[in-house]
C-alpha cells in the first residue's frame, strides 16, 4: 500500500516526486555560461537548514508528470522548457522514514530563469560548487548532470537552454558549459553545419562584433541516432 499521509508509527512507504532543474547563468568574471540549479532550504526536520531539490508529496488523485509540474511550480515558481522522468531513488536508508522518490530532471531557459520571481528558501547554486545537499540529493544531481551530457551528443536538448533562434556560438557556448570544457570553434562549426540538424535563418545578431547568423533547429530531423558532436570529441577531456 503507498500512502501520502500516513504518521511515522505506520509501516507504509510515502512516494515523493522531487525535480533536478538546469539552466545557465554567466560568470561575471569571463563572461561564460556554467549550469546553475535551483535549490530549496529545509525549514524542518529531517536535515533542517540544509539545501534540497524542489519537490514534494505524490497527491494520490495526480500522475506523476502532473505532480513534477505542480511541486515545481509551487517550490520555485519555474515553467520549464523540458521535462522528463530521470530515475526512481527508493535505498531504504535514504530517509528516516520509507520513502521512494520519482526524480524528474527539467531544463529552464536562462531568460526565462532570470524573469521567476525570487522564491521564499530558493537559491541558485552553480552545479560545480553545491553546498552539502539533504538526503541522497547529491548523488541525485550527479546522476542528472551525468544523463544531461549522454543526452547532449545525440538529442536537442540544448535547445531547453537555448531560444528558438541562436547564433552557433551561443550554441557552442551551451555545450562548453555543459562538458565543462572548451571546444574548437572551426569544429565544431563544421560538425553542426554537416549534422543537417540546423537550418539557416535569414536573421543575424549584431553587436560589438561582426552579424552573427541565427540558426533553428530542423524539427523534421530524428536525432536519436545524431548529433552536432561526435563521439570523440564529446568524450574527450
Amino acid at each position: 500500500m503507498v500512502t501520502r499521509t500516513a504518521g511515522p508509527d505506520v509501516d507504509t512507504t510515502r512516494v515523493a516526486v522531487s525535480t533536478v532543474i538546469f539552466s545557465l547563468r554567466r560568470d561575471p568574471a569571463d563572461d561564460r555560461p556554467a549550469v546553475v540549479m535551483p535549490l530549496v532550504r529545509r525549514t524542518r526536520d529531517p536535515y533542517e537548514g540544509l539545501w534540497a531539490l524542489p519537490g514534494g508529496w505524490l497527491d494520490l488523485s495526480e500522475s506523476l508528470d502532473t505532480a513534477a509540474s505542480r511541486t515545481l511550480g509551487e517550490t520555485t515558481g519555474l515553467a520549464p522548457s523540458f521535462l522528463e522522468q530521470l530515475y526512481a531513488f527508493g535505498a531504504v536508508d535514504r530517509s528516516p522514514s520509507r520513502v521512494v522518490s520519482i526524480v524528474y530532471w527539467a531544463l529552464v531557459r536562462p531568460d526565462e530563469a532570470e524573469r521567476a520571481a525570487a522564491e521564499e528558501n530558493v537559491a541558485w547554486f552553480d552545479t560545480a560548487d553545491l553546498p552539502c545537499l539533504a538526503f541522497d540529493h547529491r548523488e541525485i544531481v550527479d546522476y542528472a548532470l551525468w544523463r544531461l551530457r549522454s543526452k547532449v551528443g545525440y538529442s536537442r536538448i540544448a535547445h531547453g537552454l537555448l531560444a528558438d533562434e541562436f547564433t552557433l556560438a551561443e550554441l557552442r557556448e551551451v555545450y562548453e558549459a555543459i562538458y565543462s570544457r572548451r571546444l574548437d570553434p572551426a569544429n565544431f562549426r563544421r560538425q553542426v553545419e554537416n549534422s543537417g540538424t540546423l537550418i539557416p535563418t535569414e536573421r543575424f545578431r549584431t553587436g560589438s562584433h561582426r552579424p552573427a547568423r541565427l540558426y533553428r533547429y530542423n524539427r523534421e530531423v530524428e536525432l536519436a541516432d545524431r548529433g552536432p558532436l561526435t563521439h570523440s570529441e564529446s568524450s574527450r577531456s
